[in-house]
């Protein structure tokens, strides 16, 4: 099955050329959906037959690299396009084409009558075909063309509609939010560009098993190690959202719900962490980076979750949800816990997409409205998003023995052995957050009283919908389940699944056994203790008193101004990078150096040109005699030179 591997990204780029070519003739939203998801569809069935077909081989037997042509050949350097095929590549691409079929089909009904409906499939075909690329890729810089794909397409579908007015912090309309994400991402594709830069010169390759294999004969600790995996390091922050280039993902929700659920929760954000697995043999020869990656997952996770408890826009809130998760992966992976990291993106995917996913069906009930202190009572005339929601609620604030404990609880273990117990204080104090903040939404969006205005009149969404819904809310329910760790019976089947993977890097790290099972016990009957009480300040407040934020705000006075306000990040940037250069941009760059020096050298070499030519242009007489009278006068010159020389 491996040599069918190229289909799978062909199928999304075929969905993409017929809708992107031909999706304004067509006009059938039936059949442009039905061309988008189904090209999906079969690279997700695709998948899944290598997948079963790889459950047949031996653990060490299953990596592949299938070569489709040679796309860069120039003297020594070449590159191929060409696919590599393990558990890790298999399993996100699963994860990929899996959910992202799912919201395609979710889609067909949320966007139905919109006028770029055609327009938004070939986006979102072409983000799958970037993605695809990415994840699949053997070599750097197939991965940096994916990399940069989904770039794109973020840019394309935050700004979608174009034309809509998005209220909030920088951010006017929609195309400002899509800039923003743009330029945040580009910082760090420089880095990520420089660090692969520094790979080819260091083992002159671009190609990942080369790359690898020569890992093992390095030392622990090397310079020029650290600041490759620094520079990826870098990269990531940009595409995953961590401090300090988290800034565009919030501003990101301005774009068509299922982009927040496809783009911004199930796929491309955790492309960082997918990068930083993929490269775990050379992090793990790099310490010092790595203890960066946990302490700047873990400082995301507790400040974004933070931002979280007071935001009032239910999208807005998911997003933040999401910054804290990602650095809950990026600290699993700080602390060499691969697996752990890779197993949340997983879960994540399942809870995070549905929780979006059920947010668009609110807000499309409630006819645009996204402030959830303007909805309540919503389960009854919404019980089947009331319920998915709820199940992804508990899933995502880790409550057994839904998927989002295994993952979670994995790597709060693991920070606490691997790494210490400040790294894991943050994480548990995110996770109680993370709790209340889900909680206090969920319970301000479905139960009490009904406090939306008299003209809206909410309903329980179509079944394109709601379908996805229940399948990504039951895949929240029994996906951890691959997860099971030992001390609870489990074999850990994901561990298993990717051990291969990353037995490189584990055996460069020497990481030690873990047999403390009373102190995992204990560690574990915490976080279900954290989630508890999230849980139970989050529905016991805001059920009894739903304006609870105000008593809160003024009780707390400049603590809670400070989350509403996001800690001023936004305001700190634009005060100290966005100001200064659009100033040195009008006042040096544009009045001084555009106008007055190139502008000045390109018009005074035109009036040069001209004066001169004004001038000799008295010359040109037309008499005869005259031109006879200078050729002699300068022969006359010129026989001076020679005799006089």
């Amino acid at each position: 099955m491996y040599q069918y591997v190229g289909l799978i990204v062909l199928f999304p780029l075929i969905g993409l050329l017929i809708n992107g070519l031909l999706g304004r003739k067509i006009k059938n939203e039936t059949i442009v959906g039905a061309i988008g998801s189904g090209a999906v569809g079969l690279s997700f069935l695709l998948t899944a037959a290598i997948f079963i077909d790889m459950l047949g081989m031996p653990a060490d037997g299953r990596s592949q690299v299938v070569t489709l042509f040679t796309w860069i050949a120039a003297g020594d350097f070449t590159v191929s396009a060409a696919y590599q095929i393990d558990q890790l590549s298999v399993l996100m691409t699963l994860v990929v084409t899996g959910v992202g079929f799912l919201i395609h089909i979710y889609s067909i009904g949320y966007m139905h009558g919109d006028r770029g409906f055609w327009r938004f499939f070939t986006y979102l075909n072409l983000f799958i075909f970037a993605m695809l690329n990415l994840v699949l890729a053997d070599n750097y810089l197939l991965m940096f063309l994916g990399w940069e794909g989904v770039g794109l397409c973020s840019y394309l579908l935050i700004g979608f509609w174009y034309d809509k007015k998005f209220p909030g912090v920088g951010i006017t309309w929609t195309g400002d939010a899509g800039n923003k994400a743009f330029w945040v991402n580009r910082i760090g594709d420089f880095a990520f560009m420089i660090g692969m830069f520094l790979i080819f010169r260091e083992f002159g390759t671009l190609t990942f098993n080369e790359v690898m294999g020569q890992a093992d004969g390095r030392t622990v600790g090397e310079g020029t190690i650290f600041w490759i995996t620094l520079l990826l390091f870098i990269g990531a922050t940009g595409k995953s959202a961590q401090i300090p280039l988290f800034i565009w993902l919030p501003d990101a929700m301005a774009g068509p719900t299922p982009v927040s659920a496809l783009i911004h929760a199930a796929t491309m954000v955790t492309a960082g962490v997918y990068m930083i697995a993929r490269n775990a043999a050379l992090y793990a020869l790099a310490p010092d980076t790595m203890m960066i990656v946990a302490i700047v997952g873990a400082v995301t996770a507790i400040m974004a979750a933070s931002i979280g408890l007071v935001q009032n826009d239910i999208k807005k809130v998911l997003a933040y949800s999401t910054v804290s998760q990602l650095g809950y992966m990026f600290l699993a992976l700080g602390v060499g816990a691969f697996t752990a990291g890779i197993f949340h993106v997983m879960t994540h995917a399942f809870f995070k997409a549905c929780l979006f996913l059920g947010s668009g069906a609110v807000i499309h009930a409630m006819h645009e409205e996204q402030d959830i202190r303007y909805m309540g009572g919503l389960k009854r005339v919404m019980p089947i998003t009331y319920w998915t929601f709820l199940i992804s609620s508990f899933a995502i604030a880790g409550f057994p023995p839904l998927a989002g404990f295994f993952s979670k609880d994995e790597i709060l273990w693991f920070a606490w052995a691997d790494g210490s117990p400040l790294l894991w204080l943050l994480g548990a104090g995110a996770a109680l957050m993370t709790a209340f903040y889900m909680f206090r939404m969920v319970t301000l969006t479905f139960e009490g009283e009904p406090r939306w205005a008299r003209d809206k009149h909410p309903h329980e969404a179509p079944s394109s919908m709601t379908i996805p819904l229940i399948v990504l809310a039951a895949l929240a329910v029994v996906g951890g389940f691959v997860g099971v760790p030992a001390v609870l019976g489990g074999g850990n089947a994901i561990h298993q699944w990717l051990h291969p993977v990353f037995a490189q890097a584990e055996r460069i790290m020497a990481l030690p056994e873990h047999h403390d099972h009373a102190t995992e016990y204990l560690l574990m009957a915490i976080s279900v203790a954290i989630a508890l009480t999230g849980f139970w300040f989050g529905r016991r407040m805001f059920l009894a008193d739903p304006e609870a934020d105000k008593r809160i705000a003024a009780k707390t006075g400049g603590l809670y101004r400070l989350l509403a306000n996001k800690y001023y990040v936004d305001e700190v940037y634009d005060a100290t990078v966005v100001r200064p250069i659009l100033k040195t941009s009008d006042s040096f760059l544009y009045r001084v150096f555009d106008v007055r020096l190139i502008d000045g050298f390109v018009n005074g070499l035109a009036s040069t040109t001209a004066w001169v030519s004004s001038t000799l242009r008295f010359m040109q007489s037309g008499v005869v005699q005259n031109y006879a009278a200078l050729i002699v006068l300068g022969l006359v010159v010129i026989l001076g030179l020679l005799i006089f020389s």
